[in-house]
């Protein structure tokens, strides 16, 4: 517990001024413009609407600029302004299958139907310092060549042809999927709402836990199926209307891990899956979402939970950078009332403990004595 503080609004407001002095920064720079932050800090953007649960690249570039590129208080920001928005209804399940597909690559197969798209990465860069950028030198427009539409089926799919893989499942069709945004988190979670929850949990926190598995902890040795990055289209059911509305599209990431499975009691020998699947680009994030959830289906495939990865209470909980925040920081406020009972516990407990050393000193000085 903490008591609020008292007579410090003036305090309170002037460190607001200096906040917004030192966000502005040297006035002799120009101000940082919402566009310049959605198309050349990108990546970030879409990593606060990802964890912040909302698609807007204005609102996302908003926060950061807010935020003085504290991603994690921008999305804060933004689950703070998501929660005055009205709910009109839930679009339908998205076919990534028809993504209009802007990267594509598998680590499990070379030549796949549709080909390997390399798209826009830092996978074969040279991770050196460019001193053009800092001259802002101009920028190369990238190649382009016409292309024909070619269809790119799932490496899943390719592997399940062969039933290799296990099956993808089918949703029961009275199935209502939760919504974590409405609902209290309840252990255990079906696969859906933990999707979610994974889905805006920490990068980091799940990238570490991923890379815990790679490890040796749950381990469960993950191919890269497929990395995709693309457009897709979302609908929206009007029971006015015999057809679903389009309402536009947004970029995403899917990734789809590719496991080793010995087989148990439950299932044959056979591939398993590890699903990832969050807002713009941010691959690293969908692929630590993919081993996650593979290590999260231990007790659905028959493994021992035998590591932290594997623990759904433990991720689920501890995933939220929202919430850890909150209950890490709060430790800066006021805590006077506590502190002083415990202050004052310790130094009676300190008392006690000199009052029997001191006996325990007089009473050796009288053995010796003796």
């Amino acid at each position: 517990m903490y008591v609020a503080v008292k007579g410090g609004e003036a305090a309170i407001a002037n460190a607001h001024r200096l906040l917004a002095d030192r966000r502005r920064g040297d006035r002799s720079v120009p101000a940082l413009r919402l566009d310049q932050i959605v198309e050349q800090l990108a990546l970030g953007v879409d990593r606060v609407m990802s964890e912040g649960s909302l698609y807007d690249r204005e609102l996302a570039a908003l926060a950061v600029a807010q935020a003085r590129g504290d991603l994690i208080e921008a999305i804060f920001l933004v689950r703070a302004y998501r929660t005055t928005l009205p709910r009109f209804g839930y679009t339908n399940p998205v076919d990534t299958g028809a993504m209009q597909v802007e990267r594509r690559v598998s680590a499990t197969y070379k030549d796949l139907p549709g080909g390997q798209v390399l798209g826009p990465t830092f996978d074969y860069t040279h991770r050196l310092l460019d001193p053009e950028l800092a001259a802002g030198a101009d920028v190369a427009a990238p190649a382009q060549r016409p292309v024909e539409a070619e269809a790119m089926p799932r490496v899943s799919s390719i592997l399940a042809h062969e039933g290799l893989i296990e099956a993808d499942g089918d949703m029961p069709l009275d199935h209502i999927p939760g919504d974590i945004t409405r609902e209290p988190l309840q252990f255990p979670m079906a696969r859906d709402i933990r999707l979610q929850a994974l889905s805006r949990g920490d990068e980091g926190f799940l990238l570490a836990l991923g890379y815990s598995t790679q490890r040796g902890y749950a381990r469960n040795h993950p191919f890269v199926g497929e990395i995709r990055i693309g457009e897709v289209e979302l609908e929206l059911d009007v029971p006015e209307l015999p057809f679903a509305v389009p309402l536009g599209s947004i970029r995403i990431t899917e990734c789809q891990m590719v496991n080793q499975f010995k087989g148990s009691a439950k299932a044959p020998p056979q591939f398993t899956r590890g699903y990832g699947l969050v807002f713009g680009q941010s691959e690293r994030k969908a692929m630590a979402m993919a081993l996650c959830d593979r290590a999260l289906r231990a007790t659905e495939l028959g493994e021992d939970v035998v590591a932290a990865a594997q623990d759904e209470e433990f991720v689920i909980s501890h995933s939220d950078n929202v919430q850890a925040t909150g209950f890490v920081e709060h430790l800066k406020l006021p805590h006077y009332v506590d502190f002083q009972a415990e202050l004052d516990l310790v130094r009676r407990m300190r008392a006690e403990y000199e009052a029997r050393e001191n006996e325990g000193k007089v009473e050796e000085k009288r053995e010796a004595a003796e």
